[in-house]
């Protein structure tokens, strides 16, 4: 699937760097489309991504539309609940349609759907630098080992993720510090593959202000790991300062607090080891477009704060892109476009930056799933936030805790 860095054309329609689901996802709508699209990737497929590798209503509903869904849930462990487990035990499995595959398999299937569409995936290759001329990018200057290659296009995407080099070079980036920090790794314990059902979420004052969480993948394989959705703050010379919070130190109390993750890391072996990555959330910290370039996925911000999901919006944001490139128009009109997109987006984003709350006061969530073990409509509004129908807002705010004693 990985056509060699030698084999790179000198130009093309649409330069896609990335790989990941938003790059993937863009790539294979703009080849269905008939334009001719190359996508790059610093590491050749199939590679390992640090993920909590949780699939969310969105994420199934994008993966539909991309015509992958059959072959992702042949492979991903379906769950019917995601549990919410408060500082004191208490515990509300929250139903929905979530799933659960390793990113190492769910990005090679989108990647190798884009190729099946008729892109072209050349890896690896690292992206350097854009080509210019005239205030416009019109191509893109990429690296193999010590060797440069350069590509002229149309249109580049990129979706390079939430490390902000690609960024930086591309001229795009507003903040180069995370919005958060995630630690994880996968286990295989096979006693374990039939009690642990739901996707645990985890939260406790020695948490704070992240939370800790178990996912059941297939094969005996759990994703376990820890989050700080909001690790940098701005201070008052309007920099952003990395917040308290250590995430080696966080996964050693998770371990040490609940109890499944214990026997997990004590009887399980691991496949994955402990490895951290960092969060672009909210839609902030990065330009969105610019002459002959558009920004998506996580390296636009596409993860939610509070839940750190990131796979569905990604994979939304790319196909947001391609459709803004396909349906044509001036380069004003396709920027306009993918930038309308994006901003009937970030309502929904800003609700769950403000349902964030729940991670540094997690009395917060022993409130709320207090009063959802005995309420079935509170336990509907909890869902409905799952299934991207209700407002995560509402569960912390004063007016949605005076509701949840109401219903």
């Amino acid at each position: 699937m990985n056509l060699d860095p030698a084999q790179l054309p000198p130009r093309c329609d649409v330069l896609v760097v990335g790989a990941g689901p938003a790059g993937s996802a863009a790539a294979t709508l703009l080849a269905r489309a008939g334009l001719d699209v190359v996508l790059v990737d610093q590491h050749a497929f199939p590679r390992d991504k640090v993920c909590g590798d949780g699939l969310i209503p969105d994420a199934h509903h994008a993966l539909a539309m991309l015509g992958v869904l059959p072959e992702v849930m042949a492979r991903a462990r379906r769950a019917r609940h995601v549990a919410c487990i408060g500082p004191r035990g208490g515990r509300v499995d929250v139903p929905g349609t979530v799933a659960v595959l390793p990113r190492r398999e769910l990005d090679f299937i989108v990647c190798r759907n884009a190729v099946d569409a008729g892109a072209r995936m050349v890896a690896p290759l690292r992206f350097v630098a854009t080509l210019e001329e005239g205030g416009a990018v019109v191509g893109a200057r990429l690296q193999h080992e010590s060797t440069l290659h350069e590509i002229a296009c149309r249109w580049l995407v990129l979706a390079s993720g939430a490390v902000p080099q690609a960024l930086l070079a591309a001229g795009m980036c507003e903040r180069q510090t995370p919005s958060g920090v995630a630690l994880r790794g996968h286990v295989r314990h096979e006693a374990l593959r039939g009690r642990l059902e739901a996707l645990e979420l985890v939260w406790h004052r020695d948490l704070r202000p992240g939370y800790g969480w178990i996912f059941p993948g297939p094969d005996g394989l759990f994703n376990i790991g820890v989050g700080i959705v909001d690790s940098h703050a701005e201070s008052r010379n309007g920099r952003l300062v990395k917040r308290e919070g250590n995430l080696r130190e966080l996964f050693d109390a998770f371990t040490r607090l609940h109890a499944p993750a214990r026997e997990l890391v004590e009887g399980g072996a691991w496949v994955a080891p402990l490895k951290g990555a960092p969060l672009r959330c909210t839609l902030e910290g990065a330009r969105f477009t610019r002459p002959g370039l558009l920004v998506a996925g996580e390296a636009a911000g596409s993860t939610y704060s509070f839940t750190g999901e990131g796979i569905g919006k990604a994979l939304e944001t790319g196909m947001a892109a391609a459709r803004a490139i396909v349906a044509g128009g001036d380069e004003a009109a396709v920027r306009a476009a993918y930038e309308a997109t994006l901003a009937a987006l970030k309502p929904r984003f800003d609700l769950y930056a403000k349902a964030n709350r729940v991670n540094r006061h997690p009395w917060l969530a022993d409130l709320l799933i207090w009063r959802a073990r005995r309420s079935e409509r509170v336990r509907a509004r909890m869902s409905s936030v799952l299934e991207e129908t209700g407002n995560p807002g509402q569960l912390v705010t004063v007016k949605g805790l005076l509701r949840l004693f109401t219903e």
